[in-house]
């Protein structure tokens, strides 16, 4: 399994596990928030949460949530926190011992357009939200003020520990080192804890073990959203010959039909681009099928046929501009009928694990999952500083990763495409250079399905669609805008 390395992510100050004091920016969350608070209410830790967001009311809406579950008389908090809306980045800020960064623009007016424009150029794209023109676009709409993140952390808190759940997870984490290299930030996702819960599923299934996903150890590394494992083990039983033999069987050749996938959840993971990938590569993909397409894109090609054969179902524009209205969303939790008393509040646990990192953060235990940090060693064939994902062991004051090697040839090529990418348009934002960006967007293994003349049209109209949220790009100067039909400004 990986070993660990000799640096680490460390802060200067301890953190008092009864007082301490978190600044979440983006806190009017209408997803994330409600599961932290919910958390933080079942854990052995208090403090003050303070909420900032460019929509006071919704930061206010979610303070009064966080209170409302600890002053309930029907709820039993295992612990003790307030919550408070703040209106500047200063007084979230100021001695804080813990950022939590989670937030997105209004979907309907930048996410619809991040797959609606792109689908007119062929480019059928599942998610559009990490990678691709859509997750290229959102990257440049949110790494600028991200930037600006983290330079008011370094005024005001420069030793705190910053959470990052913002998609694109590698753009914008790699980002926050790129402003403030002494930043003591981790990012974090979900993709890799669903493959060990599949993993302990398999477990159960093949070996009759009682297995849960936290008996399951894997060494994974990669990128957001395209990690690989090439070891798991159950309670150190090796998993690699289940896998094996799964692959080869009827489990691992499954075929599907847009009427097979038409009352599915767009989150359906029938793991057959998974088992595809491992058959051809020996190696295991550890993020959901509906990622992995946007990455190894041979699967997003011929259209819906294309992408539903492999039992993957399109995240739709009408899907996503209902994330900003918790009422209408399948995704988005909505507070408001729980205040209201319209639906019943029942004290659940997520399946996140900020509280296990932050419990080992202040001394209570020794905690090991997947972290996003730059590469300083833990994947040995991707360049240094490029953000990177493999475990790293968490306790008191430190975060350390974990050296999990390298990759066969043909699996750190398509990795490498993407780190490509990614730098490119982060080297692009520290001057708000829009045709130093448009080089990353040409290269990204999308977009080279298109020619270069049709490459350009798309960029162009997806700037034309969200220039608005563009304001730290310099537009005016933009040779490939100049050259465009499609861009209008």
């Amino acid at each position: 399994m990986s070993q660990q390395l000799d640096t680490a992510v460390t802060a200067e100050t301890a953190i008092d596990p009864d007082d301490i004091t978190i600044a979440y920016l983006g806190g009017g969350s209408r997803q994330w928030a409600p599961n932290l608070i919910r958390d933080l209410a079942q854990s052995d830790l208090s403090g003050e949460v303070r909420l900032y967001d460019e929509f006071y009311e919704s930061a206010q809406r979610n303070a009064e949530f966080g209170n409302w579950v600890h002053s309930d008389a029907d709820v039993e908090p295992t612990s003790e926190w307030s919550y408070a809306a703040v209106e500047t980045l200063e007084e979230a800020l100021t001695g804080a011992d813990v950022v939590i960064l989670s937030t997105q623009y209004n979907p309907a007016e930048t996410f619809v357009h991040d797959l609606d424009i792109p689908k007119e150029y062929g480019i059928y794209g599942a998610v559009a939200a990490t990678i691709g023109p859509g997750g290229i676009f959102r990257a440049m709409r949110t790494v600028p003020q991200y930037r600006k993140f983290a330079a008011a952390i370094r005024e005001h808190c420069p030793d705190a520990w910053v959470f990052n759940y913002t998609n694109p997870v590698h753009f914008v984490t790699r980002a926050l080192y790129d402003e403030y290299p002494e930043i003591n930030a981790l990012g974090l996702c979900h993709e890799v804890l669903g493959t060990r819960h599949r993993l302990a599923h398999y477990a159960r299934e093949e070996l009759d073990m009682d297995a849960e996903r936290s008996d399951i150890s894997v060494n994974v590394k990669g990128i957001n959203h395209f990690t690989w494992v090439d070891e798991a083990r159950c309670k150190g039983v090796d998993l690699w010959p289940v896998l094996e033999d799964l692959v080869e069987g009827e489990e691992g050749h499954q075929e599907f039909t847009w009427d097979d996938l038409a009352d599915e959840s767009v989150f359906v993971d029938n793991w057959q681009v998974t088992w595809e990938l491992f058959r051809r590569f020996d190696v295991l993909p550890a993020a959901g099928d509906r990622h992995l397409v946007e990455y190894a894109t041979s699967f997003i090609q011929n259209g819906q046929e294309g992408l539903n054969r492999w039992g993957v179902k399109r995240t739709g524009s009408d899907y996503r501009a209902k994330h900003w209205t918790p009422a209408e969303s399948d995704q988005t939790t909505d507070v408001e009928a729980w205040l209201s008393g319209e639906k019943e509040f029942e004290l659940e646990e997520s399946d996140e694990v900020f509280v296990d990192i932050l419990r080992a953060l202040v001394g209570k235990d020794t905690y090991v999952t997947n972290i996003n940090l730059p590469n300083v060693g833990q994947v040995s064939d991707l360049e240094e500083h490029a953000v990177v994902e493999t475990n790293a062991t968490v306790r008191a004051n430190e975060v350390k990763p974990m050296a999990a090697g390298g990759f066969p040839r043909p699996v750190r090529a398509l990795i490498q495409g993407h780190v490509d990418t990614i730098e490119t348009v982060i080297e692009a934002s520290r001057e708000g250079d829009i045709d130093a960006a448009f080089e990353g967007f040409l290269i990204d293994q999308q977009i080279r399905t298109l020619q270069t003349e049709e490459a350009r049209e798309l960029f162009a109209e997806l700037v034309d669609a969200q220039e608005a949220y563009l304001a730290d790009w310099d537009l005016s100067e933009s040779a490939v805008l100049e050259e465009s039909d499609a861009y209008q400004g």
